[in-house]
């Protein structure tokens, strides 16, 4: 094992860590010395768990010299004021996604990552996942031809479980544009080529209770010629992994006993305070924090059906690895269950910070996809086509 270690500091102890959070422990290449969060009890399991220190603000975590990359973890809306920080104190910045709310600021990240002469990686997305990777592969072996059409469709209960008031508010990066369609389009591009030219969608906010997008549905046109459908439904009643051999988004087996759960919790709680007080006591350090197993997962994480149509045969990413439909056979490529889930975060994280190579989930690329998904609320709204700007292709720069 080599004795270089990242040194993390986290920015934001809430849901997005916790996802997080089996991969930062079992992945030797890093090591979580410090880490910020408003909430005390969060920050008091923190350093239970990691004998590392905390800070009750994000400039202090960024100021601490032990620091070496800060992982933005914050609500949507603070991404852009965090990295900004991380970036005057010469940290390197892994942030979730989306990159910012805002194209204005995904561009001041850019350009102040370049300032700083540090890296800024977007993630965890899906488009890290194994099968995914290896599709885009397999497209770029060149054996099946030009990728002429992708669909991907996924349903869960995104909208049902506990939320934040801004979390309910499109304005402040609320819905499932930002936080599900992000993960989508940036599967798709990925894997059409990374240029998108237009977007036409339609969104669905059909739920008073919960102001905000809970369903899309949008094809993408590729400066190549590729087509792609995207939809997605947040609303909690088809389960969308019953097309993914049963397994959850995070690689674990599905019980199917479970039907219905995310909706009678929020049943059970009051709104606005109620509901957020909920929240927060599932989050790290809360009183009903349940941590994801530490062992390892069965499968890769994954983000519904995708299906990518080449001129010699479909492809298709799975769980378990990657479905292969030929001119003349079927057959299927297996992939061995990661050993550290998410491990394909901390692969891209060290080699830009380690060996100084640019990462592919850059602000460049995470901009194009935020660009792509506000498109589609612009589509909605106008009910137009909208081209876009700030298309990168993979491993452009």
């Amino acid at each position: 094992m080599s004795a270089r270690v990242l040194r993390i500091g986290v920015a934001g102890l809430g849901r997005a860590f916790t996802l997080m959070l089996p991969t930062l422990r079992r992945d030797a290449r890093v090591r979580l010395v410090a880490a910020a969060d408003p909430v005390t009890a969060a920050r008091t399991q923190f350093e239970r768990d990691f004998d590392a220190r905390t800070h009750d603000s994000v400039a202090a975590l960024c100021a601490d010299p032990d620091v070496e990359v800060v992982y933005v973890a914050t609500p949507h809306e603070l991404h852009a004021e965090h990295a900004l920080l991380a970036f005057a104190h010469g940290k390197h910045v892994l942030v979730e996604k989306p990159l910012a709310v805002a194209l204005a600021d995904c561009t001041r990240m850019i350009d102040a990552a370049a300032a700083a002469r540090r890296h800024l990686i977007v993630g965890h997305s899906h488009s890290f996942d194994g099968p995914v990777l290896r599709v885009r592969e397999l497209i770029d072996s060149g054996e099946f031809g030009a990728v002429r059409m992708i669909h991907a469709f996924y349903a869960t209960d995104y909208l049902y479980r506990p939320r934040r008031p801004e979390e309910l508010r499109t304005a402040d990066g609320g819905g499932v544009i930002y936080s599900q369609a992000v993960h989508q389009l940036d599967i798709v591009r990925l894997l059409g080529g990374g240029l998108v030219r237009s977007i036409r969608a339609q969104t669905g906010t059909w739920d008073p209770q919960r102001p905000t997008e809970g369903a899309y549905s949008a094809l993408l046109t590729f400066a190549n010629g590729t087509f792609a459908s995207a939809t997605y439904s947040g609303y909690g009643h088809y389960d969308g992994d019953e097309l993914a051999d049963n397994i959850s988004e995070v690689g674990l087996p599905r019980s199917g006993t479970d039907y219905g759960a995310a909706r009678r919790r929020l049943a059970a709680a009051a709104p606005d305070t109620a509901e957020a007080a909920l929240k927060a006591a599932r989050n790290y350090g809360g009183s009903a924090y349940v941590p994801l197993a530490d062992s390892v997962a069965p499968a890769h994480q994954h983000f519904g059906h995708v299906l990518v149509c080449c001129d010699r045969g479909d492809l298709r990413p799975t769980p378990h690895g990657v479905a292969i439909y030929g001119d003349a056979e079927r057959r299927f490529q297996p992939l061995p269950a990661p050993t550290v889930p998410r491990a394909e975060v901390i692969d891209e994280l060290w080699s830009a910070v380690v060996d100084d190579r640019p990462p592919l989930h850059d602000g460049r690329w995470a901009r194009a996809t935020l660009e792509a998904c506000t498109a589609m609320l612009d589509s909605a709204r106008d009910g137009r086509d909208i081209v876009l700007q700030y298309q990168a292709a993979p491993g452009s720069r």
